[in-house]
């Protein structure tokens, strides 16, 4: 196992946390010096929060850690590719790489609609790998969306139901 999918397989860890509560399963972990220094799962939902997001959470975690807003040296896993918002957050904190599994071609800012993180015009670009344990990652996610919308049809059905 690389270092690269050893550190995946922690975010993917993150992200079952995430499906456990019926949020959108994504995970991530920040490493500095091989260490873990910040993890973080989507929540958006139970939190109610729209910047609940896995990156941004991670990120809050290992700047507390760091005592220092600036990132630089660390490396963030996350198994699906950042969104517009995080993106913006990961050049911000000047975290140096991104390893990300899943892509995503609906709102991804890593390369699929936008490429945020490599954009010569920003002060801070970051590295990027993408596609790590990737049929991991998007079976997670797969799976949860087929669930979720077997959820919501029999929600819609028991709805009907209850109306007639």
């Amino acid at each position: 196992m690389t270092q690269n999918e050893k550190y995946m397989k922690a975010a993917l860890k993150q992200a079952q946390k995430a499906y456990v509560l019926g949020e959108v399963p994504i995970g991530c972990v920040i490493v500095y010096q091989d260490k873990i220094i910040g993890r973080g799962y989507n929540r958006r939902n139970t939190d109610k929060n729209t910047l609940a997001h896995a990156e941004i959470t991670a990120i809050n975690k290992a700047s507390k850690k760091m005592g220092d807003w600036r990132l630089e040296g660390c490396t963030l896993y996350v198994t699906l590719e950042p969104c517009q918002m995080c993106a913006g957050a990961i050049v911000q904190a000047r975290i140096t790489e991104v390893v990300m599994g899943s892509m995503n071609p609906k709102a991804g800012c890593g390369g699929s609609i936008l490429n945020i993180l490599e954009m010569s015009e920003f002060n801070h670009q970051v590295q990027v790998t993408r596609g790590v344990l990737a049929e991991e990652c998007t079976q997670m996610l797969t799976t949860f969306f087929k669930e979720l919308r077997v959820r919501n049809k029999l929600e819609k059905e028991k709805r009907k139901a209850r109306s007639s």
